[in-house]
C-alpha cells in the first residue's frame, strides 16, 4: 500500500484552515500531520513531523509565509521542504516573493477543492504548480525588476533547442503545450525541461521561469 502525502496545514483564518484540513483528510492518499495559525510554528511543526507538503498562507502574524517558507525552502536550506502557497490574487506581490523564497507553486483560495488537492499531490512529487495566466501575469509585473541592467552579460550554458523550451516554460506552457508547439514528444520535453534544471541549478519550472525573466529572456 503507498504512503500517504503528508501535509502540513498553515493559515491564520480558523476557518479556511479548519476548511482545508477538512478536504485534505478526507482523501485516502493524504493525511493532515499537523496545523498552525503562524508562519514561526510552521517551521517549528515542520522539523518535528517531517511533512511531505506545507500548504502555506502568506499574511500571519508572528512570522509570515514568505519568510517561512524561505526558511523551509530556500537556497540554503539542508532538506527542504515543498510548500504550496495558497493566498489571494490581490496579494501578488507577497506570492512572487514567496515564489523566489523556495515556494513549489501557488494557488488562489477561491480554487476549488479539486485544484487544491491536485496542487498537493503535483508539488509532493517534485513538480512545480504553476497557473499559466497568472503566473505570466505575476513574474511578467515584476519582470523590470528583476531583469539584468541594459547590457549586462548573459552567460546562459544551454543549447537553442533548450532555450526555445525555456521560453516556452516562462510564458506558461505545459509541457503536453510545449511538444505540440514544437512537434517533439511529451517525453523528449520531460528530458528537455530536466536537462535546463540541470543546467541552470534550478529546483523546478517556478525556478526556471523567474530566471527566464531576470535574464530578460521574455518580456
Amino acid at each position: 500500500m503507498t504512503e500517504s502525502i503528508r501535509v502540513l496545514v498553515c493559515d491564520d483564518q480558523v476557518l479556511v484552515r479548519t476548511g482545508l484540513v477538512t478536504i485534505i483528510d478526507a482523501q485516502p492518499d493524504l493525511e493532515v500531520v499537523g496545523e498552525c495559525e503562524d508562519g514561526r510554528t510552521a517551521v517549528d511543526l515542520a522539523g518535528r513531523l517531517h511533512p511531505d507538503v506545507v500548504v502555506m498562507d502568506v499574511r500571519m502574524p508572528v512570522l509570515d509565509g514568505i519568510e517561512a517558507t524561505r526558511l523551509l525552502a530556500g537556497a540554503g536550506v539542508r532538506r527542504p521542504v515543498k510548500v504550496l502557497v495558497v493566498t489571494t490574487f490581490n496579494l501578488d506581490t507577497y506570492v512572487y516573493e514567496a515564489l523566489r523564497a523556495g515556494a513549489s507553486g501557488f494557488l488562489l483560495k477561491d480554487a476549488p477543492p479539486s485544484q487544491l488537492l491536485h496542487g498537493i499531490r503535483t508539488v509532493a512529487t517534485g513538480a512545480a504548480l504553476l497557473d499559466p495566466e497568472v503566473t505570466r501575469q505575476l513574474v511578467g509585473k515584476y519582470a523590470a525588476r528583476i531583469r539584468p541592467p541594459e547590457g549586462a552579460p548573459q552567460d546562459i550554458p544551454l543549447t537553442p533547442r533548450e532555450l526555445e523550451v525555456l521560453h516556452l516554460i516562462a510564458n506558461g506552457l505545459s509541457n503536453s503545450e510545449i511538444a505540440a508547439t514544437l512537434v517533439i514528444s511529451q517525453e523528449t520535453v520531460k528530458t528537455f525541461v530536466s536537462r535546463i534544471l540541470t543546467k541552470l541549478g534550478l529546483r523546478d519550472r517556478v525556478q526556471a521561469v523567474v530566471y527566464a525573466y531576470r535574464q530578460g529572456l521574455v518580456t
